[in-house]
């Protein structure tokens, strides 16, 4: 079984570059390793949990992080009472007790309202209410939102030596100062602005990780570090590869065949059908009688005469499992999360199953309406035919925004299906003109930007000297040869000499017929030569002295930033350029990317309160306007924007920087990042298809087999790599380990 402290090295740089950048191979390794910890642990593992066992070591043989060299003296200090800082899942914390600490990894939370009653009836304003919200429609004002929190921690991840014995715990239970009699924290959770109450779970994860708990991340003691894993420890890429890292669990766990997902919550199917089996509390049975009940919540009561009333009833999931007999037992403990997380897989394949896209056969459409208030909130709602057909698993928060707007504009916004517009790029004339290089008696040379245009075509524009003289050697329709020189790349026969037709006269003077390389890519600047009088046109790209990383594109040629940022956004690749499809995120950055003020390093900015129209050409919705700002929060958080000051003249026209004396605006803003490619020891410029079979393996921790111990060499690297972590003072190897340095490995 694979461990993370083994030979082979679970994470690996490729994985912070995402999730596509990662080889088959080990992609299978960290997945083989995940399901374990998934099939081993008692609450369902949450993608930032499912980090932190590969990141900070976790053994499966029933100790967990027991035997790993984590120092406890990292740890996050929490000390409980009515409010307290807001905790991500996955967090490791020490809760000061008075006595013996409570050492606890955080494996799941939800809203803990005080409003839904203990049946798990919700007011309907409490459903998708922002953090902060005082009652129906009204946001409180305070700049630093309070929510009330459920956080389940694991007292038993850190193995017997560290963990409260079951008296200590029962004595904490029965005393509820530190964890309530279930064994769970609840705490009015403080956040520090709106947008962070905002951000999703593995983005305040990673938040965390890299403030409170940075000596906890970067520790030479883990397996392998983060440091290592991006090259560097500036605070920018250790955030990018750090939410990469995360979404590759995140999706790793989402791609297994053994394992259903909740959200980022992953159980086995194993332990699903088991459940089902069950006829005793909070199996099969109750769980089938939940789904029963919630489908017909909404039924109404017919009277004599008259048609039914509207009813719409929000149930939530955590409060209405209590209500079962014999479940009270059931729900303590990491156990809870357990049961919410079957409940809500249940309710979720019974829509999916038994319904229209949430709409059953006795007139009620069900829809999970928010996914973390009380484990989950459903939505059942009669007559459902007037309702809006979207994904009923997408959580919608109807519930608060019914309570934000007048009757009219929600039937009104029900009526609207408003898809997201492409309008035209906003410099597309001005965007990768080609530039005129030399002139001579024999050969003309020019460059220019390709453009996503000429990809999906499979063109190639000419500049009118060179038509033109092409035209009067050749006519109107010449067939000319391409040659392709691409310096540290791979070219088949048929891509290195081609046979075109050119259109010259027309209007567009161009190559037709021309096969890009796969991996030419918007913005790519070629370099062209032709000789005068012949039928031959040379293209040569140009290689950079060192690899960049820019999004998800990992560049070695000369290119063009203003392009690639135009055409390179999501919804942009050779099968197409479309908005449609994409999700709010997706959205966000095609519009500021594609309508943003460009600046020549490729950096857009967009007015922050014209998103909504720009993406949709009119105002939308405000369930879309709600999601942009949402996913706006996210990708703010995570660093993927960034925001700006600018200012806006007296026609409406934004500027960056601001000018004096106009009016200034938040502007919103789309900054590429460079990233430097890891590549193996002695090698220039970007990886060629020669040292493709060459694997790098980073410096990293792994254990020795009993009676072994580490070379005095060993030991002296390890303290040479806690230098480069900005660790000098006091690291020796922990006993038992050893320290691989990086290396090359060969096929």
């Amino acid at each position: 079984m694979p461990d993370p402290y083994g030979e082979h090295p679970l994470l690996t740089a490729a994985m912070a570059e995402g999730y596509d950048a990662v080889p088959g191979l080990e992609r299978e390794r960290l997945l083989r390793y995940l399901e374990a910890v998934v099939g081993v642990r008692r609450a369902p593992v949450h993608a930032a949990v499912a980090f932190n066992a590969v990141y900070f070591g976790y053994h499966l043989n029933g100790d967990g992080y027991g035997r790993s060299p984590l120092r406890l003296d990292d740890f996050h200090v929490v000390t409980l009472g009515a409010r307290a800082a807001a905790l991500p899942v996955g967090a490791m914390v020490c809760v000061a007790t008075g006595s013996d600490p409570l050492y606890a990894e955080i494996l799941y939370k939800e809203g803990a309202h005080p409003d839904v009653g203990s049946l798990g009836d919700v007011p309907a304003w409490v459903s998708g209410a922002p953090a902060g919200a005082e009652g129906p429609g009204r946001q409180g004002a305070e700049a630093s939102p309070r929510r009330r929190e459920l956080l389940v921690p694991d007292p038993n991840a850190f193995g017997p030596g560290v963990s409260l014995s079951p008296a200590q715990l029962h004595r904490l239970r029965t005393h509820r100062r530190w964890i309530n009699e279930d064994g769970h924290i609840v705490i009015d959770a403080c956040y520090p602005s709106r947008e962070a109450a905002r951000c999703g779970d593995l983005s305040a994860y990673a938040d965390y990780l890299l403030t409170t708990a940075r000596a906890q991340l970067l520790s030479p003691y883990v397996p392998v570090s983060l440091a290592e894993l991006v090259g560097s420890t500036h605070d920018d890429v250790l955030r990018i590869g750090l939410l990469r890292l995360l979404d590759t669990v995140r999706r790793l766990l989402a791609s297994s065949d053994l394992l259903r997902m909740w959200g980022p919550y992953a159980v086995t199917r194993e332990a699903l059908a088991a459940c089902w089996r069950d006829t005793g509390p909070l199996g099969g049975d109750d769980l089938r009688t939940l789904a029963a009940a919630v489908e017909h919540a909404a039924t109404p009561s017919r009277r004599r005469y008259g048609l039914a009333a509207p009813v719409t009833v929000y149930t939530a999931v955590g409060p209405r499992l209590r209500v079962f007999p014999g479940a009270e037992e059931l729900l303590k403990g990491v156990e809870y999360a357990a049961a919410v997380c079957r409940a809500n897989v249940t309710l979720a394949d019974v829509v999916q199953r038994d319904s229209a896209r949430g709409l059953f056969a006795n007139g009620v459409r069900v829809t999970l309406d928010d996914a973390f208030e009380g484990g989950g909130v459903w939505r059942s709602h009669y007559p459902g035919e007037r309702d809006r057909t979207g994904d009923p698993l997408d959580p919608a928060g109807r519930g608060w925004t019914s309570t934000t707007a007048t009757a009219p504009r929600q039937v009104q916004e029900q009526e609207q299906d408003q898809e997201p517009v492409d309008a035209p790029l906003a410099d597309d004339a001005a965007l990768g003109l080609s530039e005129l290089l030399q002139t001579g008696e024999d050969e003309i040379v020019w460059r220019l930007p390709l453009r996503l245009a000429h990809l999906i075509d499979g063109c190639l524009p000419l500049r009118s000297p060179i038509a033109g003289e092409l035209r009067t050697a050749f006519g109107r329709g010449p067939a000319l040869r391409l040659e392709l020189d691409h310096a540290g790349g791979s070219l088949d026969a048929a891509e290195a000499v081609q046979r075109t037709a050119a259109e010259l006269g027309a209007g567009a003077d161009r190559l037709t017929g021309v096969v890009w390389p796969l991996d030419f890519f918007p913005g790519l600047v070629v370099r062209l030569h032709w000789l005068r009088g012949s039928r031959v046109i040379r293209a040569v790209t140009t290689r950079l002295d060192r690899a960049v990383q820019v999004g998800h594109r990992v560049i070695g040629h000369c290119y063009d930033p203003c392009v690639l940022t135009r055409e390179d956004a999501p919804g942009s690749d050779r099968n197409g350029d479309t908005a449609a499809g994409l999700g709010p995120r997706q959205l966000v950055l095609r519009t500021v990317r594609r309508c943003g003020l460009l600046t020549p390093d490729g950096h857009a900015l967009l007015d922050r309160s014209g998103l909504p129209l720009a993406v949709y050409g009119r105002r939308p919705a405000r369930t879309r306007s709600t999601a942009l700002e949402a996913a706006v929060a996210e990708l703010l958080a995570e660093r993927l924007l960034e925001p700006a000051a600018g200012s806006r003249d007296a026609t409406g026209r934004p500027h960056f920087p601001a000018r004096p004396g106009e009016q200034t605006i938040p502007l919103i803003g789309y900054r590429p990042a460079l990233i430097r490619v890891i590549q193996p020891w002695g090698a220039t410029g970007p990886v060629t298809g020669r040292m493709r079979g060459v694997q790098y393996v980073l410096g990293h921790l792994r254990r020795l087999l009993p009676e072994r111990s580490a070379s005095e060499a060993q030991r002296m690297a390890f303290r040479e790599h806690c230098r480069r972590l900005g660790k000098a003072d006091g690291w020796e190897l922990p006993e038992g380990y050893t320290f691989v340095t990086q290396h090359t490995r060969g096929r």
